[in-house]
């Protein structure tokens, strides 16, 4: 049953929001009518998400801000709250990445990476929190990912930011906890998710870029988020079979499951398409910035997404998807040590 009408409006600011996982939990968002603030660097996306949010029947602001300068972030933040009143619900979601082996990786791309999907994730929850805990009311969720419990290859920056992220949240929900503060703070872990990252990341690989099935469409992801920012007691929710099962693996056998990204990692993350660093990309600015086009909430394997995830159903009863978990990755480990055994007579 919709209880959209019967819900008091919220107000919530998305970084990320004009494309991908963040585009998509704006229109969730303004299905019920909320007030929607939308922080990206490209012009044209967040138009574009602006007219979606209002079709939905949520309220849209946009503002353009680039979220690894915090003066920018906490700039956007004043303006949300003169416009909208207080913030209800802070989403952090953008980031950006390089796809290439570390030493590929120019220490300036690998500090914008940082910068902006580890930094900006610090800067929107420093924004959030001035505001928040004054009133002692409010919710963060970090979209974070099922990388930032397990790395794999060609991905150091983006892994590394998402590490980051997940340490820094677990400190400041532990200072929170300690003042005994009402502010909730809440990660979502995702899968691999069909958005235009790998149409627009900057890539050195030989091929192009593909998300490691299976793959989820972001729609998945932002009822996810939405569900989170409902019920934020929970410490993490995590999106897909795949990246639970891979995070039970790691804490059952992580040596096995690093020979076997060693072997498998290359090749996973690549389609048979040529490709190379030639192609446009949006690491220093926004290919839907002045000139550029819309890029949407989808990326280019719709045919192989899935629109709904059993496991995301069951992330709302924890009980039951980590017994489930663990079950799976303990036989999936016994396998794959027993084959490990055989190659190695």
């Amino acid at each position: 049953m919709d209880t959209s009408h019967s819900r008091p409006r919220q107000t919530v600011v998305i970084t990320g929001a004009s494309a991908g996982v963040g585009r998509a939990t704006a229109r969730a968002f303004a299905a019920r009518g909320a007030r929607v603030a939308l922080i990206a660097r490209g012009r044209a996306g967040l138009e574009a998400a602006a007219n979606e949010v209002a079709q939905a029947g949520g309220t849209p602001l946009v503002l353009p801000a680039d979220v690894a300068d915090a003066a920018q972030v906490a700039a956007a933040a004043d303006r949300v709250e003169a416009a909208f009143g207080p913030v209800d619900v802070w989403v952090n979601v953008a980031f950006t990445t390089v796809f290439a082996p570390f030493e590929e990786i120019r220490p300036e791309e690998f500090r914008r990476v940082t910068e902006v999907t580890y930094l900006g994730y610090v800067h929107g929850t420093r924004a959030a929190l001035d505001r928040m805990l004054p009133r002692n009311s409010g919710t963060i969720v970090q979209v974070g990912s099922v990388l930032g419990e397990r790395a794999i290859p060609l991905q150091s920056a983006y892994c590394g930011a998402k590490h980051a992220v997940q340490g820094f949240t677990s400190a400041v929900r532990t200072e929170l906890l300690h003042r005994g503060s009402r502010v909730k703070v809440t990660v979502v872990q995702l899968p691999a998710v069909n958005t235009p990252q790998f149409s627009w990341g900057l890539s050195r690989m030989p091929r192009r870029p593909q998300p490691v099935p299976p793959i989820y469409q972001p729609e998945v992801a932002a009822r996810a988020i939405v569900h989170a920012a409902d019920h934020p007691g929970r410490r993490m929710y995590t999106v897909g079979g795949a990246g639970l099962v891979t995070l039970m693996a790691n804490r059952i056998a992580p040596g096995l499951l690093d020979r076997y990204l060693a072997r498998t990692g290359y090749d996973s993350q690549q389609t048979s398409v040529p490709d190379g660093d030639m192609r446009p990309h949006n690491l220093w600015r926004p290919l839907d910035g002045t000139g550029g086009r819309d890029f949407g909430a989808h990326g280019s394997f719709d045919d192989r997404s899935h629109a709904r995830s059993a496991e995301a159903w069951a992330a709302r009863r924890p009980r039951l998807l980590w017994t489930g978990a663990a079950v799976t990755a303990t036989a999936l480990t016994l396998a794959a040590l027993r084959r490990h055994r055989t190659t190695c007579r």
